[in-house]
C-alpha cells in the first residue's frame, strides 16, 4: 500500500482513530490528576583547592579539582554522605531509599557539583538537599585529609543554597496529555490499518478494483428514504439518487455501444444488495429517455418488482413459461412512458428449470423483437443457480454490489460463475455508497432551485451531454400497442 491507501484507511476509520486519541488524552490527564505531586530542590557546591596562590599552583589545582569532581559526584548517593543527612533530619528512610531520590552531576570542565533531591513535600526536598550538601562537605573534608595530619587540600562550599520549590516538577500535565494523545493516535492508526487488512468487504471503487477490472457503470449513494420510497419517480428530479440512475443509463449505453445486448440481466451476489430496486429504476430511467422498455421480474423465489410498482403478480412470467397464457396478455403498462412490466407470476417449485428452458429463450426473443431494451431482475448468483442459467439467454449482465455488505471473495465467486457460462458482463454498479468520505461516488449536484443554465458538476468523465439521453428511441413509445408482441 502507498501513502494514498493509508490516508484513505484513516479517513474511513477517523472515528476509531479519534476515539483512541480521546482515550489516550483522558488517560494522560487522569494519570496527571491521580499522580501525587513531586517537588525537586537543587543546590550547588564549589570545589576549591588549597594552595599558595602562584600561577603554576593555581593551574595545577584547577586541573586537580576538575579530576576530583567526578569522584565526588559518585559519592553523593553513598551511605558516607546520606546517612549523616538522615540522622540530622531524623528521616525514616534508609540510605538506599534516599539514594533513589538524590541525583548529583557536574558540569563539563568545571568544579561545580549540582545536587537535586525529589520529595512529595517542597519543604522536605529543600531540607534534604541542604543536609546532603552539608554532609558532602564534611565527607570530602574527611576523605581528603592527609593521614599525617593537617588540613584537607580540598575545600567544598555551598554557592547555591537549597530553597523550597513553588511548583511541582512532576507530573508534567502538558507532557502527559501530549504523550497520551500521541499514543492514542498511534494505537488508533495501527488498529485502523489492521482492521482494513482484515476487513475484506467492498466499500468503494478501490476495493472493487482488487477483484475485477469490469467497467463501473455507476454508483448509487445510500438514502435513508429509499426503503420507503424506492422508485426513481418518488425522488426529487435533481436529487443525487435520481442523477445516479441517469448516469447509470448513460454509461450502460457506452458499455453496450454495439447495441447487441438488448436484454440486460441485473443480478447480485447475495440478497439485500439492491438489485431489484436497481433493475426497476434503471427500467424507469430508460423509459424516461424515450425507449420502449420491458421490465421482467425473473426472481421467481423472492419477487419484488410488482411490490415496488404496485402491480398484480398472480399472472406473469411463470404463467407464460408453463403455457397458460401468452406474453401479450401478461404485460402490464406502468407510468406515462413506454414501460411495460412482466411480473413474476406464481412462485414455482422449479425456478431454475423454468428459467433455463427453451420456452424462456423464446419469451425473451419475442420481447427483443418489440422492445428497445429488456431489463431482467434475476435472483442473486451465490445462493441459487437461477441467474447463471438465465445469463445464457440474455445479451448482457449487470452485477449490483452492495457497499459495506459484500465481501471480495463473494464477488469473485459470482464473477467466476458468470465467466463459466460465457456471459457478457457489461459492468458493475456500486450500491449503498456513502454520500461523503473516501468511498463516495456521487459528487455535488445543483439543486432544482438553482439556475437551470448551470450544468451539473457531479457528472463523471463517462457522462455524455443530456441530449444523448433524450435521443428518440428506435420505436416511438407512443405507438407501442400490446398487440405488437408476436405470438410464437
Amino acid at each position: 500500500m502507498d501513502l494514498s491507501d493509508y490516508l484513505r484507511i484513516l479517513r474511513r476509520n477517523w472515528i476509531l482513530v479519534l476515539s483512541f486519541s480521546m482515550v489516550g488524552l483522558l488517560i494522560g490527564g487522569g494519570s496527571s490528576v491521580l499522580t501525587k505531586p513531586t517537588y525537586t530542590a537543587d543546590t550547588q557546591l564549589f570545589v576549591a583547592i588549597q594552595n599558595s596562590g602562584s600561577v603554576q599552583e593555581l593551574q595545577q589545582g584547577n586541573t586537580f579539582g576538575q579530576a576530583r569532581v567526578q569522584s565526588y559526584v559518585q559519592t553523593v548517593d553513598s551511605p558516607v554522605v546520606l546517612q549523616p543527612a538522615i540522622d540530622a533530619l531524623g528521616l525514616e528512610d534508609t540510605s538506599a531509599e534516599l539514594a533513589e531520590r538524590v541525583t548529583a552531576s557536574a558540569d563539563l570542565n568545571t568544579v561545580l557539583i549540582n545536587i537535586s533531591v525529589r520529595d512529595h513535600s517542597a519543604v522536605q526536598a529543600a531540607a534534604i538537599a541542604q543536609a546532603v550538601a552539608d554532609s558532602m562537605i564534611d565527607a570530602v573534608d574527611t576523605l581528603e585529609k592527609p593521614r599525617t595530619g593537617g588540613t584537607s587540600p580540598v575545600n567544598l562550599s555551598i554557592i547555591k543554597p537549597a530553597t523550597a520549590p513553588t511548583s511541582p516538577s512532576a507530573p508534567n500535565t502538558r507532557l502527559s496529555l501530549l504523550l497520551g494523545l500521541a499514543l492514542g493516535l498511534l494505537i488508533g492508526a495501527v488498529v485502523a490499518v489492521l482492521r482494513a487488512a482484515l476487513d475484506r468487504r467492498i466499500r468503494g471503487e478501490v476495493d472493487l478494483r482488487m477483484v475485477t477490472d469490469a467497467p463501473l457503470l455507476g454508483g448509487i449513494s445510500f438514502d435513508q428514504d429509499a426503503t420507503r420510497k424506492p422508485l426513481l419517480t418518488q425522488a426529487a428530479p435533481q436529487s443525487p439518487r435520481a442523477e445516479s440512475f441517469r448516469q447509470l443509463r448513460t454509461n450502460l449505453r457506452f458499455a453496450n455501444i454495439s447495441g447487441n445486448a438488448k436484454s440486460v440481466l441485473v443480478t447480485s451476489s447475495l440478497p439485500g444488495e439492491g438489485k431489484s430496486t436497481t433493475a426497476t429504476n434503471l427500467a424507469i430511467a430508460l423509459a424516461e429517455a424515450g425507449q420502449s422498455v420491458c421490465l421482467v421480474d425473473a426472481d421467481l423465489r423472492r419477487p419484488m418488482v410488482s411490490e415496488y410498482l404496485g402491480l398484480d403478480r398472480n399472472a406473469g412470467l411463470t404463467t407464460a413459461l408453463v403455457g397458460l397464457a401468452d406474453v401479450n396478455d401478461l404485460l402490464q403498462p406502468w407510468g406515462n412512458d413506454s414501460l411495460y412490466v412482466l411480473s413474476s407470476g406464481q412462485i414455482p417449485p422449479n425456478p431454475s428449470e423454468l428459467l433455463g428452458s427453451e420456452k424462456m429463450k423464446q419469451v425473451l426473443t419475442q420481447l427483443e423483437q418489440v422492445f428497445d431494451t429488456i431489463v431482467i431482475d434475476a435472483p442473486p448468483l451465490l445462493p441459487v443457480t437461477d441467474a447463471a442459467v438465465l445469463a445464457q439467454h440474455v445479451g448482457g449482465i449487470v452485477v449490483v454490489v452492495g457497499s459495506h455488505k459484500l465481501k471480495q471473495q463473494d464477488l469473485r465467486k459470482s464473477l467466476d460463475a458468470l465467466a463459466l457460462v460465457g456471459s457478457n458482463l457489461l459492468g458493475v454498479v456500486l450500491n449503498r455508497l456513502p454520500v461523503k468520505g473516501p468511498d463516495a461516488y456521487a459528487y455535488t449536484y445543483y439543486s432544482h432551485s438553482e439556475s437551470s443554465s448551470k450544468k451539473p458538476s457531479g457528472i463523471s468523465s463517462q457522462s455524455t451531454p443530456s441530449d444523448w439521453d433524450s435521443e428518440p428511441a428506435s420505436r416511438a413509445a407512443s405507438t407501442f400497442p400490446a398487440e405488437r408482441v408476436r405470438r410464437p
